[in-house]
């Protein structure tokens, strides 16, 4: 049963950003890849060779089976590009690299979410993420590891810290550790701090590296580990966990601060629970029980009953004792009320990557948002024959062993849910729903964009244009509006730049050529100032807004707002007029049509302006331009400047019933 003092469905929290570093792949894209291709990222090494990570960590050997053979590892988990977080040589060196993959998957994340990370200086954004030891210190001499830097640099809450520091963000930072389920209980406070209002928007996973021998020598000695080195979840020939690392991290936003913002949503949470095993077995063994109350828990947070979730991303850690409960104990929930013709697809992702630990949890959260997003849940791998412990007739279940669409319900949309254990009984549970995708505008055909294109030194300009034309010729040339968009939004501007003007992908890719070359860089260290000048009765034409209220959902928002209050105010619609549409009433020379018509426009332009990251440190008007450049500084409100504009046009011409004139609406 749910205790009486479970905490009542908050707002609900959408996920807005996503980005990884998982093995097998480089980045999400990486990762999806190779969930889509059934891959499997663990890589067997010889002890005591002195190649590779394995024969790095390892240097005695050992006869047949020998666990430590495998593992599952980042590419390279040393790279960090230190000055570009103002950080030097020598601190760089002595801090953990799960600090430095933090810290660059967290700017990635914000970049996937289309937000600027240098515009998040003094907000409340908040850091939550799991993360353990290591064992990277073990690796200096005793006086290196005596200094501050290592000190600091080797601490959990300075991972978290670094963040905030990093990016100037208020919001609440902590660090995590409950073992395996570290992550995904990050998550789960960060979801509170959210509700709470303590965040406005929060980052949130975690990062596990496998820096020293000690942790995989004490797994292999108490038999933890697979000697054949696969993770065989849910399967009769589960042996153990083989270990893994990387890093993930999401950005979480409050769903209707993330819909008003107009984010990208790439699925929504619901409910989240978070308890603890209590006096089990023994300190490290799973508590049905209490697994079955945290997926109650976390149900009734979310208001959904147990049928209603279509695919458990399972923890499967592939141990003989773990898998039984855990499946047990979710199908005690999960089947009630279930029909044998819609059982409960089950997965685990440790069948590709491994047990990542403290990242664990955050693993099996982005292969459910991404299953989301596609529609499509990706094959376990190493499901033989089902582990006979655990009791399959009773319920209706199905392990994925191919890849599979989700199962679609007429009136709701896709549900799924993900668990993630810990080593000392702390147990958290997280549901989330798909959200529909927007539709992009159609792509207007030959219409001119700019692409910013930042970075801190011009090398690094011309990577960057070089990732730019590997994406378009991936197919990214469909998105060309989105494209530009998000680069002028969503990212950071830094001292070296290039603007690109381009029509159409050849364009552009010539373009990217050149200054992946070397050429159309330029420097500026500071940002220039810039002054809104609005104009006065003269500057109105027939048509004037038409294009951009098409395509541009700034503008359309703020002439809808003041076409409305016209209509309100005199009785007839204002944007007919501008338009030059067939049912206009009235004449766009008259001032009592031109004032309203201007202001509006030069509202409207002001607020393109605006949610481009452009705003003005001096604005100048002209006439009724006086009124608009009120509104842009803050001094009036949208629909009191457009009332001041409409009595000013009222005042200046002479009213009559023909003649453009206008007759007040009673």
């Amino acid at each position: 049963m749910v205790p009486d003092n479970v905490r009542s469905p908050g707002a609900p929290v959408a996920i807005v950003g996503v980005a990884c570093r998982f093995p097998g792949g480089e980045g999400l894209e990486g990762f999806r890849e190779l969930l889509q291709s059934g891959g499997d990222a663990v890589a067997e090494g010889e002890p005591g060779s002195g190649r590779g990570r394995i024969g790095d960590l390892f240097r005695d050997v050992r006869p047949l089976p020998d666990p430590r053979r495998f593992g599952a590892f980042v590419e390279d988990p040393y790279r960090f590009d230190a000055a570009f977080f103002g950080i030097s040589d020598n601190e760089a060196r002595l801090m953990d690299p799960q600090h430095r993959l933090l810290l660059e998957v967290s700017w990635h994340a914000l970049e996937n979410a289309a937000i600027s990370p240098g515009d998040l200086a003094g907000s409340r954004t908040g850091v939550f993420a799991g993360v353990g030891d290591s064992g990277y210190r073990e690796r200096f001499p005793a006086d290196e590891a005596a200094t501050i830097y290592a000190a600091i640099g080797n601490s959990l809450n300075a991972a978290i810290g670094r963040i905030a520091y990093a990016l100037g963000l208020e919001g609440p930072a902590l660090a995590v550790d409950t073992a395996s389920s570290s992550s995904l209980v990050a998550v789960h406070q960060a979801i509170l701090a959210l509700e709470r209002g303590e965040a406005d928007l929060a980052l949130a996973g975690g990062v596990n590296l496998i820096l020293s021998p000690t942790r995989t020598e004490v797994f292999a000695n108490g038999g933890m580990l697979a000697g054949d080195g696969r993770c065989r979840s849910f399967a009769v020939s589960a042996q153990g966990y083989v270990r893994g690392e990387g890093c993930g991290i999401v950005v979480l936003e409050p769903l209707a601060r993330a819909e008003a913002a107009g984010r990208r949503i790439l699925g929504v949470i619901r409910g989240s629970a978070v308890n603890q095993d209590g006096a089990s077995a023994g300190l490290t063994a799973p508590r049905g029980r209490a697994q079955t109350r945290l997926i109650e828990e976390a149900l009734e947070r979310a208001g959904w009953a147990p049928s209603d979730v279509d695919y458990l991303e399972g923890h499967g850690s592939g141990t003989p004792l773990g898998d039984p409960v855990e499946v047990e104990a979710a199908l005690g929930v999960y089947g009630r009320g279930r029909s044998p013709k819609r059982p409960l697809l089950l997965g685990s992702v440790k069948t590709n990557v491994g047990h990542l630990e403290e990242a664990a949890g955050i693993a099996g959260l982005i292969k459910l948002v991404l299953a989301l997003e596609e529609g499509v849940i990706a094959r376990q791998l190493h499901f033989d024959e089902p582990n006979p412990r655990i009791e399959w007739g009773e319920f209706p279940v199905r392990v994925v062993t191919e890849p599979t669409r989700w199962p679609r319900r007429r009136g709701r949309r896709m549900r799924g849910a993900v668990s993630s254990f810990g080593l000392s009984g702390t147990n958290a549970h997280v549901l989330v729903e798909g959200y529909p995708q927007r539709k992009d505008a159609a792509e207007q055909q030959g219409r001119e964009r700019i692409l910013p294109l930042a970075a801190k030194t011009p090398e690094a300009l011309g990577r960057l244009a070089g990732r730019y034309r590997l994406w378009l010729s991936d197919g990214g040339a469909e998105r060309l509006d989105s494209l530009a968009w998000t680069a002028t939004v969503g990212r950071t501007h830094f001292g070296v730049r290039a603007g690109l003007v381009f029509r159409d992908t050849a364009e552009l890719c010539s373009a990217l050529a050149e200054v992946e070359a070397g050429g159309r860089a330029m420097h500026s260290e500071r940002s220039p100032k810039v002054a809104f000048v609005f104009p006065g009765q003269g500057a109105p034409w027939v048509g004037m807004g038409r294009t951009l209220y098409q395509s541009e959902a700034a503008v359309r928002k703020v002439l809808d707002r003041c076409d409305a209050l016209f209509k309100e105010e005199c009785g007839v619609r204002l944007l007919p007029l501008m338009f030059g549409e067939d049912e206009a009433a009235g004449n766009l020379k008259a001032t009592n049509w031109a004032q309203p018509a201007l202001y509006a426009l030069g509202s409207a332009l002001a607020a393109l302006w605006r949610e481009a990251g452009i705003r003005p440190s001096a604005v100048l008007g002209h006439g009724v331009g006086e009124v608009a450049a009120a509104h842009a500084a803050g001094m009036l409100d949208l629909e009191k400047g457009m009332r001041f504009a409409i009595e000013r046009g009222r005042l200046i011409a002479p009213w009559s019933a023909g003649g453009g004139g206008l007759v007040r609406s009673s």
